[in-house]
């Protein structure tokens, strides 16, 4: 940790957004002074390497690096000039010149103690029937959105596309979300065989039709989204709640960080829907419960999350008419994924659009 500390020799760079904790010991310490180091084990799957430094620090070295610019580190600077504390203390970000071109190699944050992510405590909430905590998500999102709607964007000379700058509208047709979302249903189609398939193929018209709004022109505010905001993003530790990872959706390529807060809210939302699929096949919950709770976790969090927006005079920033067609086109990628990654994963999003679409189920 001393290199993070110090100014690093050449090659290496440190970017810090907040001071380090004292990683000390005392003379009656029984041990040398060193700090201890542990991984989070092979149960955690990541596609980086993380490890936790003396129970107060986690490096996470980014395997392979990965050139700059990242979007992580500046997303970690604003929300700490924001003041949102709801992550992970953002610590540092390791960088060095590689083949002659910088690279991000780690990222250090503070270790969050007795942590878990939601697809351990979220599921537990499902199999009870609990729904308080979706008060927290609701909080808890409508603030990050809040502070990333002050993140600069690109220029639209720069995006080339319409794009508009953090906290601003946009104005234009987004023909690229349209666009976006019927290659999804598409691709889906395509990839997903079988008896579900079959039944996906006869409701096509119903997605295709859900996924109309995105032809007009999207006019709510385009801000940095999280990208990835699902319930195995959000921690619960100790003291509440903390959203963690900004990296960007891995399965989605090239898609724009800057986006209407729609997108963000649309993958939480449905990830609750996962849940409840979850708790179906691993927990035996009984479907109509599940069903049930995933839709008063799902209203509850939409209602705190907006009044949240409310609250702090940033209502413009969803369009509530943009979360269903975004959702069905978060489960088309979840297919998608399913399909090309984890197959056995095909039963959440196959369970959620039967539970959406039940009354054409005997169509």
């Amino acid at each position: 940790m001393g290199l993070l500390e110090e100014e690093p020799p050449p090659p290496f760079a440190v970017r810090r957004f907040l001071p380090l904790p004292s990683l000390s010991y005392g003379l009656g310490d029984l041990h040398t002074g060193a700090p201890g180091e542990r991984d989070f084990g092979s149960h955690v799957d990541q596609t980086n390497y993380s490890v936790v430094v003396a129970e107060r620090v986690v490096v996470k070295w980014i395997t392979p690096p990965a050139p700059l610019p990242h979007p992580t580190p500046d997303v970690f600077a604003h929300l700490v000039e924001a003041g949102f504390n709801d992550t992970a203390p953002p610590y540092a970000a390791l960088t060095a010149v590689l083949d002659g071109r910088p690279h991000l190699l780690a990222l250090v944050t503070g270790y969050l103690p007795e942590a878990r992510d939601g697809w351990e405590w979220c599921v537990d909430e499902a199999q009870a029937g609990t729904t308080d905590f979706a008060r927290e998500l609701g909080r808890l999102a409508a603030d990050l959105h809040l502070a990333l709607s002050t993140l600069p964007g690109p220029t639209r000379a720069e995006t080339g596309t319409g794009g508009s700058t953090g906290g601003s509208t946009g104005g234009s047709t987004d023909g690229s979300a349209a666009g976006r979302a019927e290659a999804a249903l598409a691709e889906a189609l395509e990839l997903t065989g079988g008896a579900d398939g079959a039944w996906l193929a006869g409701r096509a018209a119903t997605l295709r039709r859900d996924l109309r709004a995105l032809d007009a022109p999207i006019a709510t505010p385009r801000i940095r989204i999280h990208g990835d905001l699902h319930v195995g993003q959000i921690l619960r530790w100790r003291d509440g709640y903390a959203v963690i990872d900004f990296d960007g959706n891995p399965t989605v390529a090239d898609a724009d960080p800057y986006q209407p807060a729609a997108r963000d809210v649309a993958q939480l939302t449905t990830s609750l829907e996962h849940v409840a699929q979850v708790a179906i096949k691993r927990r035996g919950t009984a479907p109509g419960r599940a069903a049930h709770w995933a839709a008063e976790a799902r209203a509850t969090l939409l209602a705190v999350y907006k009044a949240r927006l409310a609250e702090k005079d940033g209502s413009a920033l969803l369009d509530e008419s943009l979360i269903r067609p975004f959702e069905v086109e978060q489960e088309c990628r979840e297919l998608i994924y399913a399909a090309r990654h984890l197959p056995r994963w095909r039963y959440a999003p196959m369970g959620v659009l039967r539970t959406w679409y039940h009354e054409e189920n005997n169509a």
